[in-house]
């Protein structure tokens, strides 16, 4: 195999404040994927991943739990790991904040930074968000006067703390993006940042804190710990033995810059703004690439502890198996919008693409095999030109399964492979080598269809192993035939003609009932329990609170039209508020609405809406909005526009 040159990839180090569920899992499981590529493809890979293990939350988490930060934090970093190795992940290397020579490392970079002038004492006011261990101004907050981040609560925090000059960089970081389109993937991430961040004029950082003690203590100020994400990003460089003395180690001159650091979308800020200017003034080159992926989410919302709904990756391998489950967040999980997780679609996927279109096409190959050839497979090259189709797809894969990897589209590349074996399921039903058993003068025919099905299928297998590695050598094992060498598998023939598969194939998926897993689940998660003056709720029924009844005077005061949505942008530091430009007859307003989580801004342009729009205007977190546009919103909060049933003129008066 070809050696490409290094790749390091890094995953953003598990926050240990408990027990990861299935889409903080999501993350690792790509991250792994994509390194299992790269070394298919030839790269020297290194990939790591970690805890992160300092900051308020834990230190009031573990006084709850009551025990130590550091027992607490070592109880969480054991079930990461563990999980981790669960889903059968190829991590280098699992760095924690709490080694040793992290945290030495951590206390030298700030000293650095200090003894240069990026750093500085003074004195912070204003308001902190303690989950997202981050500090805001008033105008910073979400319309709700929350932290603009996770949307929680705030509470006035005033300290002493070191700050870090963020504005001396600011104009170099700019300059970097706008040079470097690829640095911060997907483009929508990079926009954000720019528009919303850099653009404005950063604020200088708060990188210590003084109010709690679990942290790195900075070693010239001992009452000042170091600022989570100052401790928690450094883990890329120290991780593979960066020192800021000079000594660092052969490990890091070989494998910085990282060429991909994979994050999720929430914390996008802190690795495209605080991080690459951290790593300017420590005068180290920046990370190639940073793709902020989306969240995999419950159909029924976030998941929340409290609503009882929270996945864990362990309890869906108990049902499913690890490589079941590694495909579906997969293959669920779109480029850029966020995927959808339940038990539903995932026997769904279980069923039709695992047991079906893959399962059962290994199953059909074996077995045939050896009811007509005693489990010979040999090429007699007899060939038609049904079979020249069948080659030239399973051939060509390879190249785009490398071009969508290429791109980071792992959900696309998945789908490829699965072509492959939906093309030999058709090849199956074009050639049909039960009816060319039946004639004698067809048997050379009939083996050389099975010949091409088995090189098939163990071409598709080779492809399939950064995905799902298990199934990859089960399928292998079966066939009794070797991975295919990357540089190989553009070409056809690499199965040795006479080769025996296996007397029993195994099943590979084992097809599930729906009405037994979701009997299985409810024995699991038994419904919590309404209060008992509450009537059990319909589905498909919401009782609403009555309001005060108004008269027909009131009533003919408020003003519906039907608009059409020309225009829609995300509000600036805003998590739920987008603002359209809406058309309404021969003029345009400007609507402010809450529907963010619901709808993007690009997805409401063209849309035709109900409008309230004689609403007194008034300013949503600095917005002017003129209007207010209609939506129905479900029993467990979720929004959907009022459109018109047919289609309507925007102008046209609601009555």
């Amino acid at each position: 195999m070809s050696n490409k040159g290094k790749y390091y990839i890094t995953t953003a180090i598990a926050y240990t404040s408990g027990k990861p569920h299935i889409g903080n899992t999501y993350e690792i499981i790509l991250a792994d994927s994509i390194a299992r590529f790269k070394r298919q493809e030839g790269y020297d890979v290194f990939f790591q991943t970690g805890s992160d293990e300092h900051g308020q939350k834990i230190e009031l988490k573990a006084k709850e739990a009551g025990i130590t930060p550091k027992e607490f934090v070592d109880n969480v970093s054991t079930e990461i790991k563990r999980i981790w190795d669960l889903m059968n992940t190829s991590y280098d290397k699992f760095i924690r904040t709490t080694d040793e020579d992290h945290e030495k490392q951590v206390k030298k970079i700030f000293k650095k930074l200090y003894d240069q002038g990026d750093i500085y004492k003074g004195a912070y006011e204003g308001l902190y968000c303690t989950p997202c261990e981050s500090f805001w101004t008033e105008s910073q907050l979400d319309e709700n006067g929350c932290c603009p981040d996770c949307g929680r609560p705030v509470q006035p925090a005033k300290e002493e703390a070191y700050f870090f000059k963020m504005s001396k960089y600011a104009d170099r970081l700019i300059e970097h993006i706008n040079t470097h389109p690829e640095f911060i993937q997907p483009v929508s991430r990079k926009n954000e940042m720019m528009n919303n961040f850099l653009l404005p004029g950063l604020q200088d950082l708060c990188v210590s804190r003084t109010s709690f003690s679990w942290g790195i203590p900075v070693d010239f100020d001992p009452k000042h710990v170091t600022y989570v994400w100052l401790d928690a990003l450094t883990n890329y460089i120290t991780g593979i033995g960066y020192d800021c003395d000079g000594n660092s180690s052969d490990l890091f001159k070989k494998n910085w810059p990282a060429d991909l650091h994979l994050i999720g979308k929430d914390i996008i800020r802190f690795h495209t703004i605080y991080w690459p200017i951290f790593l300017m003034a420590l005068d180290l080159p920046l990370p190639k690439q940073v793709f902020g992926h989306p969240w995999l989410i419950q159909s029924d919302g976030k998941m929340s502890k409290s609503k009882g709904n929270v996945l864990y990756a362990d309890e869906l391998v108990d049902f499913f198996g690890v490589d079941a489950v590694r495909y579906f967040v997969l293959h669920e999980m779109p480029y850029d919008n966020d995927g959808i997780i339940s038990w539903e679609l995932l026997v769904e996927r279980m069923n039709s693409d695992l047991a079906n279109t893959l399962g059962n096409l290994v199953n059909r190959t074996i077995s045939m095999s050896n009811k007509y050839f005693d489990g010979l497979v040999c090429d007699k090259g007899v060939n038609e030109p049904v079979d020249d189709d069948l080659k030239a797809v399973v051939t060509s894969t390879v190249s785009r399964v490398e071009a969508k990897m290429e791109d980071l589209r792992v959900a696309d590349a998945i789908t490829e492979v699965f072509a492959l074996f939906k093309r030999c399921n058709k090849y199956i039903d074009e050639t049909m080598p039960w009816a060319l058993a039946k004639d004698e003068t067809k048997q050379d025919r009939l083996a050389t269809v099975l010949y091409n099905l088995v090189e098939s299928i163990s071409i598709g297998a080779t492809l399939l192993k950064s995905f799902m590695p298990e199934t990859t050598d089960r399928i292998l094992t079966q066939l009794n035939a070797k991975e295919v060498p990357y540089e190989e598998l553009s070409t056809f023939g690499h199965y040795v003609s006479g080769t025996k598969v296996t007397d029993a194939p195994e099943i590979l998926f084992a097809r599930l009932d729906l009405g037994e897993v979701m009997t299985k689940v409810a024995e699991l998660h038994p419904p919590v329990a309404a209060p008992q003056e509450e009537p059990e709720e319909d589905a498909d029924v919401i009782d609403i609170e009555p309001k005060d009844e108004i008269g027909f005077d009131d009533f003919t005061k408020m003003q519906f039209q039907v608009g059409e949505i020309i225009k829609c942008e995300e509000v600036p530091k805003s998590k739920k508020l987008l603002c359209s430009q809406v058309r309404i007859g021969s003029q345009t307003k400007q609507i402010v609405s809450g529907i963010k989580k619901y709808y993007s801004a690009e997805e409401m342009v063209g849309k035709k809406v109900m409008v309230l729009v004689n609403l007194k205007p008034a300013k949503l977190a600095g917005v002017l909005s003129e209007g207010m546009l209609l939506c129905a919103e479900d029993a467990e909060g979720n929004l959907s526009l009022m459109t018109p049933e047919k289609d309507m003129p925007a102008g046209a008066e609601i009555c």
